[in-house]
């Protein structure tokens, strides 16, 4: 019994695994590549040069692999790669690259997109992140692992989002967040760090409280970002390796960090 409905139009061009499964109305267009136990459900277009990885669930009225909104876009060859076992619900809209970057998107494995999440050229998703509904990440954004991002927010170009930081619903993210901090509010101000996610993930309580020092390093002490570097790597690294993802966080912020 085949797994393509008979409405659904295929391109003779594109790559399906035999196992995946597309519904009723859904378009695959051209160049377009996906693996093992992927469904694709109804009303969905799937286009460009697009690669999707195994057993991901890509819901109704879906966009996957449009061309960029970049007004610099002339039709030049580019990306949209994402992952495995993500789920892509209704109404997302996730565009490809531009050659004035890398020339692709990427999302990576076990992320959650709700309704409505557009995902701009050029971004780069790490894994096991929730963006909730509405979440619009414009151009050029970089989301580390583990990051939660709330509805109606959104993510100015060039941003990065540092690994498990948590953005508060109805956001307005302007500058980078640093690795574990939560930020909230328009424009985006820190909120402490999710000390409830990492009790729940079983971190330690020496942990939590090592990343508790950290964050006064970072945002009570009034100290330049390079001196709150040395101080972390000094001072506080060495009891806790997790704050090695916080100095990697700073040393990469180009748009300053959100304080």
């Amino acid at each position: 019994m085949s797994m393509i409905h008979a409405t659904a139009i295929i391109d003779a061009t594109a790559n399906i695994h035999p196992s995946v499964s597309v519904g009723p109305y859904s378009i695959i267009g051209p160049h377009v590549t996906i693996a093992a136990d992927t469904v694709i459900g109804p009303h969905v277009v799937v286009t460009g040069w697009t690669r999707i990885g195994a057993r991901n669930r890509i819901f109704q009225f879906a966009s996957i692999g449009a061309e960029s909104q970049d007004l610099k876009y002339k039709g030049e060859e580019s990306w949209l790669d994402i992952g495995d076992d993500n789920v892509i619900r209704e109404a997302c809209s996730l565009h490809r690259g531009t050659v004035q970057d890398q020339g692709i998107t990427r999302i990576g494995n076990h992320n959650l997109l709700m309704v409505n999440t557009h995902i701009a050229h050029d971004c780069q998703i790490g894994n096991h992140c929730i963006l909730a509904n509405n979440v619009g990440i414009a151009g050029h954004v970089v989301v580390e692992n583990n990051v939660i991002i709330g509805g109606n927010s959104g993510i100015h170009q060039f941003c990065r989002l540092g690994a498990y930081s948590m953005i508060g619903g109805g956001s307005v993210v302007l500058k980078d967040v640093p690795a574990y901090i939560m930020v909230a509010g328009n424009p985006a101000a820190a909120h402490g760090m999710n000390y409830e996610g990492m009790r729940r993930r079983g971190w330690s309580s020496e942990t939590i409280q090592t990343l508790r020092e950290a964050y006064k390093v970072v945002y009570k002490s009034h100290l330049t970002r390079a001196q709150c570097i040395a101080k972390l790597e000094q001072d506080i690294l060495p009891q806790a390796p997790e704050v090695a993802l916080l100095i990697d966080s700073l040393q990469k912020s180009s748009r300053g960090i959100i304080r």
